[in-house]
């Protein structure tokens, strides 16, 4: 028997308005999201090549009645901070009789709460999505479809980017690697996808990037490995492969997720700085080594971490970075000190979050013990939300970090960072970041943050400021300036 011919649709949920989300620097370039759904791509990439396969991101368009009329069979995917428009979604599917087929991580961190749906494919698609197939062929497909096992990588099918329409998008994905080799109390990373990193081969890589190059890409590749070094032996294969891949490549910039223990390998940053990496995010968390150690992020502590990060900056690379409140070892002078390292270290982009457990976290299991569990998680880093009870208290804890978002997203604190990171930054190139050196994109940031925006005069003192002492950086200048009226907006919204 064979699988039967279907119009395959293919859904992913709303972002809400994050930090992440970018929308209103977005605006700015003309462009509807960040990056496309890389999963879904690569699931309709395992789908029968048969079947009609169509994309709706309805970050970037509409799911009209029209789409779900032509379906056959949905796939659905998100995450946990997508959760409201995917059961909208469902809701409309049911409405519509159209089954429903879901996984990634929204749907395999909690799939108690999606019990109405047809069809859960759990994990990684590419262990149980065949199985799927396969009792679909004998018309006897299942409810759940879970595993234990983690799927070789190598044999992960290219994305499907022909259905998507690139030009909504800011920027595009890839995936090398899977897994991290640390265990941080709080993160759920080790358990969805172990803690030894599995890897693609350069061949693989460059192939997914000859792809996008040849439907006529030339802008930013994230790399969305949660911890790009995890494997640094074959991760330098990789550069170098990227390296030599460049100088008949133009256009490309990488960006991605590293530890802080990149400043650790001197080679290695250079050759990711010579690859076209750019900017790194960085799971700083707490310059308080009680509190490291409290969540075992072991990588982090006895460290100097304001010259590691300055150290990754003078290497080429923007070090974003992500912070925590809320630990059991946090006293009340976190707060300061956590400003304090934010504007010393010049991390523009700083992602400064509230402690939350995560379903199969370490830290889950042991404040449900603790009986100190609050309810779920909503996925948003920045909306000043914990399913925890913090040692600290709940009202002094969200009044310090209202307090530490006020403070390094007024236009003053932020334009300050700005300044010291480009004093550091030493790209070996200079690339135009995220499109927004293009002339209407400048002009647009004139009018918004230089004539109407309340952060004026901090605007064009940077402008100045750049042209005297980094004219080759004007454009990341101004990238990082419109990216600060986004985050100011997220956050603001957090602390009134």
């Amino acid at each position: 028997m064979a699988i039967p011919f279907m119009n395959a649709l293919l859904l992913y949920p709303r972002f809400p308005d994050t930090f992440w989300s970018l929308k209103h620097a977005l605006r700015f370039i003309r462009k509807r999201a960040a990056s496309p759904p890389l999963g879904l791509l690569t699931v309709a990439a395992m789908l029968p090549p048969a079947w009609a396969k169509r994309l709706v991101d309805v970050n970037v368009s509409n799911l009209e009645d029209r789409d779900l009329a032509w379906a056959d069979i949905v796939l659905l995917s998100g995450m946990i901070v997508q959760q409201e428009s995917a059961c909208e979604i469902i809701a409309r599917c049911q409405r519509a009789g159209v089954k429903v087929v879901a996984g990634g991580p929204l749907f395999t961190g909690d799939p108690d709460r999606f019990a109405h749906v047809d069809h859960l494919v759990l994990n990684e698609a590419e262990l149980t999505l065949p199985l799927f197939l396969a009792d679909l062929e004998q018309g006897r497909p299942q409810h759940l479809y879970s595993t234990d096992e983690f799927a070789d990588v190598r044999h992960t099918p290219r994305p499907l980017w022909r259905i998507t329409d690139l030009r909504r998008y800011a920027s595009m994905s890839i995936q090398f690697s899977r897994g991290c080799p640390f265990n941080c109390e709080f993160c759920n990373v080790t358990s969805l996808f172990g803690r030894r990193p599995r890897t693609k081969s350069p061949q693989q890589v460059i192939a997914e990037l000859n792809d996008l190059y040849d439907l006529g890409w030339r802008g930013p590749v994230f790399f969305v490995d949660d911890n790009l070094i995890g494997n640094r032996k074959e991760l330098k294969t990789l550069l170098a492969a990227l390296i030599e891949w460049r100088k008949t490549r133009r256009g490309f910039v990488f960006n991605t997720q590293v530890s802080i223990n990149l400043a650790d390998d001197e080679q290695l940053m250079r050759m990711m700085a010579d690859a076209g990496f750019d900017t790194v995010f960085i799971g700083i968390e707490t310059p308080d080594n009680d509190s490291l150690i409290e969540c075992s992020k072991v990588q982090n502590k006895n460290r100097d971490l304001v010259a590691d990060v300055k150290r990754i900056q003078r290497v080429g690379m923007q070090v974003q970075g992500g912070f925590i409140v809320g630990f059991d070892s946090d006293r009340p002078s976190i707060f300061q000190r956590q400003i304090d390292f934010i504007q010393t270290s010049g991390i523009v982009t700083a992602m400064v979050g509230l402690l939350q457990a995560p379903p199969g976290t370490r830290l889950f299991e042991r404040l449900r013990q603790q009986g100190r569990l609050l309810g779920a998680i909503t996925g948003d880093n920045v909306d000043g939300t914990t399913n925890i009870q913090p040692s600290m208290g709940l009202k002094a804890l969200r009044e310090g970090y209202r307090s530490i978002l006020s403070q390094i997203y007024s236009p003053r604190n932020y334009y300050q960072r700005i300044r010291t990171f480009l004093r550091e930054y030493r790209p070996p190139s200079v690339r135009a970041p995220f499109g927004f050196q293009r002339p209407m994109a400048f002009a647009r940031s004139v009018v918004r943050l230089g004539v109407i925006g309340r952060e004026r005069v901090q605007f064009w003192y940077l402008l100045l400021w750049t042209l005297l002492h980094r004219p080759r950086l004007f454009g990341h200048a101004v990238t990082l300036a419109i990216l600060g009226y986004h985050f100011r907006l997220v956050c603001e919204a957090q602390v009134t």
